[in-house]
């Protein structure tokens, strides 16, 4: 029996635990600062961005949930409690009775706009501050190959360019 794994390299193996780390460290500073200045998790306030960048500032809830890389029942508890909030509403699809659509409220739009600057903020303090112009154009480029590459998997819904794969508009002013 022969092992045909192919395990990673030294520098493989340093660039994907580097990754690891900073994705989970990125996540946990914003989170904190979005609890600490906003009163939501990064979650909700990336569901407040997606759909503050669409025609219509609504989406069904499948297509929510492909955006945000979640699961329907994640998706749909964030929403609940965005509900609640007054700052999403629901209704029913016009096209399908059988899908929900996610819609940004007046209040959660302003809820998002207040919280945008800390969000960037910390997104530069945490990240790209600590970059050069190349660097970010390398991580885009290393990002988006990555991105292409995991597109066809089950369960990727749109990766690359996720926000204008449902429709963003192009117009909007970016908060996330």
């Amino acid at each position: 029996m022969t092992d045909d794994t192919r395990w990673l390299d030294d520098d493989e193996y340093e660039a994907w635990r580097s990754l690891l780390a900073t994705v989970s460290l990125l996540e946990a500073a914003l989170d904190r600062q979005l609890q600490r200045d906003a009163g939501m998790p990064h979650a909700y306030y990336q569901i407040l961005a997606m759909l503050s960048e669409v025609p219509g500032r609504a989406l069904r809830m499948s297509d929510l949930a492909a955006i945000t890389q979640s699961s329907q029942s994640r998706v749909s508890h964030a929403v609940a409690k965005l509900e609640a909030a007054g700052w999403v509403r629901r209704r029913p699809s016009p096209d399908d009775r059988r899908s929900t659509i996610a819609e940004l409220t007046a209040d959660g739009y302003a809820v998002l706009e207040a919280a945008a600057p800390g969000h960037v903020a910390c997104v530069r303090e945490n990240l790209f501050d600590g970059l050069t112009r190349e660097q970010v154009d390398s991580l885009r480029g290393i990002c988006g190959a990555a991105l292409d590459r995991m597109a066809g998997q089950p369960g990727a819904g749109p990766l690359r360019g996720s926000v204008q794969a449902a429709g963003r508009d192009r117009g909007a002013q970016r908060l996330a």
